[in-house]
């Protein structure tokens, strides 16, 4: 795990002291709701994580008590010289040598103490918001709804890995020959759909507001601990070793960490930002048809908004964002259905999720296309994202959310599948058509 230079980011650590402070206040409810996310160890990690800050509270007390003694021994040295002591100001300074040894030393351990307490801080996942179901796995989340658009084809549907190759719009072994599975090359009407779809997305997120960002897609290790994909989804990123750079896993993170170290004025929230970015995911090798094709890829396109709100808005932000996607889909004429993640399904980062599946008829499954997260103040305080009230002046962290809107290959994978027609055509949604300038593949 690369802990060197965030290990010694001192962005954020003030506000870690008052998550510490809010984890003491409510160890046994934290210890349950973290270890209902899966954290197997949640209990020595807090119970860590407490005892290196009563450290730190320790040292820094001494560290306190030994500088206020040599302050004063530094002033009993001027009234001995004036006094013409000589000697009692020659064995005074010495003493005062003492004190500076001791008080280097107790710095340096101060600086370790620190180090470990952010170190086990970032092992703790965000608390789950009360309302969401405790469970293990996808198959306690709840659906909240479910729209009620049927396909039904009176021909044998094909699944879209064999559509694409039909119609020679996505070529899987092209990407395998120049970089390896999980890396389609789009051809043709396949390009040009995929380009649709991603000005579709981001034009109607600035119809709702959204200001578009286009930002980096590598970032630095402070972004990548200041959303929580660090040190979490470490093992999921690609890493550029020379550079010290990881690529995107999604445009969230770089979007979010625009405001790293700002402090906005409250009349600036909300922050509304969509950006559209490739996003890259080493996903962990798995075979079977759910992971054919389009449905897992290790880079793929991604149009994402993101939201900085004040905490008292932060519940009402997350459902109208959910809103902006589910009126995607329908835009799309899509069978989907609104999950909210159980606890054991739940992102590291995330204080509460929800996920949009759309169904492909073909394969006769639901695919994922969409994740819609409040993380409250789990990334601000990382990030040190704050906002500075107008009515008292005083600062306070800003809550994030950010969500899909939409991932690409999975809603490209249920457009191509669910509207295949018994000729062989597909046929492409109305509202994409000016974008495409076609109406139908074949």
């Amino acid at each position: 795990m690369r802990l060197s230079k965030c290990g010694k980011n001192k962005h954020s650590l003030k506000y870690i002291m008052l998550e510490i402070q809010r984890i003491r206040s409510n160890t046994e409810y934290i210890i349950e709701r973290v270890a209902a996310k899966g954290l197997k160890n949640a209990q020595e990690i807090v119970t860590e994580l407490i005892e290196w800050d009563d450290k730190r509270k320790n040292t820094l007390l001494e560290l306190e008590r030994l500088r206020a003694e040599g302050n004063q021994i530094a002033k009993e040295i001027g009234i001995l010289m004036s006094q013409g002591k000589h000697e009692e100001a020659k064995s005074a300074k010495i003493r005062t040598g003492d004190a500076k040894e001791q008080v280097k030393f107790l710095e340096n351990d101060l600086s370790n103490i620190l180090d470990e307490v952010r170190r086990i801080s970032y092992l703790l996942p965000n608390v789950p918001h009360e309302s969401v179901p405790i469970g293990k796995t996808a198959e306690d989340n709840a659906t909240i709804f479910q729209n009620k658009k049927k396909i039904n084809f009176d021909f044998t549907p094909l699944p879209h890995w064999e559509l694409v190759k039909k119609h020679d719009i996505i070529d899987f072994d092209l990407g395998v020959k120049i970089t390896g599975a999980g890396f389609p090359v789009y051809k043709g009407k396949g390009a040009i759909l995929q380009r649709a779809l991603i000005n579709f997305f981001l034009e109607k997120a600035g119809k709702a507001g959204y200001m578009e960002i286009q930002p980096p897609i590598m970032i630095n290790e402070d972004s990548g601990y200041g959303t929580g994909q660090l040190p979490d989804k470490e093992g999921q990123m690609y890493f550029v070793n020379e550079d010290q750079l990881y690529l995107i896993p999604t445009a969230e993170v770089p979007i979010t960490n625009l405001y790293r170290d700002v402090i906005l004025e409250e009349k600036q929230l909300p922050i509304k930002n969509c950006g559209y970015t490739p996003c890259f995911r080493r996903e962990a090798g798995s075979y079977g048809a759910h992971v054919r094709g389009l449905n897992r890829l290790h880079q793929f396109d991604k149009v994402e908004i993101v939201q900085l709100v004040e905490p008292q808005t932060s519940y009402d932000v997350l459902e109208d964002m959910c809103n902006h996607v589910m009126g995607l889909l329908d835009d799309l004429k899509l069978p989907y259905r609104k999950l909210l993640l159980c606890t054991g399904d739940m992102s590291f980062a995330s204080a509460k999720t929800y996920d949009l599946e759309v169904f492909s008829a073909a394969q006769e499954r639901w695919l994922e296309v969409s994740s819609v997260s409040n993380f409250e103040t789990f990334q601000s305080v990382r990030l040190k994202a704050r906002y500075r009230s107008v009515e008292d002046k005083k600062t306070q962290m800003v809550h994030t959310l950010n969500g899909s809107a939409l991932a690409l290959p999975r809603i490209v994978a249920a457009l191509l599948e669910n509207n295949q027609q018994a000729d062989g055509s597909i046929l492409i949604p109305k509202v994409l058509q000016k974008y495409t300038g076609f109406d139908k593949i074949g």
